[in-house]
């Protein structure tokens, strides 16, 4: 049975996944910010376990469709990556990954990247699966 608007607006809100990292000098570029690829595999992380904890089923990733780099991160700063269920199908869900730097020692914090991820369900023959 598929659940209410209600009901998916309430597995929206309970599978939003934050996490936070200390960008350390071993993940960024002779510029001294994060590595693109290093944010896009975090991001890419953050997004399965959002997309895991909403639908509570095997899923892997079939797509990124944007990922904007608005701002550089430095080393030594403090981000947080922030996933949430943007959209629901049958089968696949996407979910929107923002990452935010915060400075170690001060209040400041901002928006540096945004990405869209998206998610297929499969069942045990790795098939697609309906994800209610």
């Amino acid at each position: 049975m598929k659940p209410t608007q209600e009901e998916i607006q309430h597995l929206i809100a309970k599978s939003k996944t934050s996490i936070f990292k200390a960008v350390f000098p071993n993940t960024t570029n002779h510029y001294d910010t994060l590595f693109g690829g290093t944010a896009m595999q975090l991001m890419d992380e953050v997004a399965f376990i959002t997309a895991t904890r909403f639908t509570r089923k095997k899923v892997v990733t079939v797509s990124s469709d944007r990922i904007d780099f608005k701002v550089p991160i430095p080393a030594g700063t403090i981000i947080e990556l922030v996933g949430v269920v943007s959209r629901v199908g049958n089968t696949s869900l996407d979910v929107t990954v923002e990452i935010y730097i915060e400075e170690m020692y001060s209040e400041k914090r901002e928006q540096a990247i945004t990405g869209s991820f998206s998610f297929v369900a499969l069942d045990e023959n790795k098939k697609p699966t309906p994800i209610f």
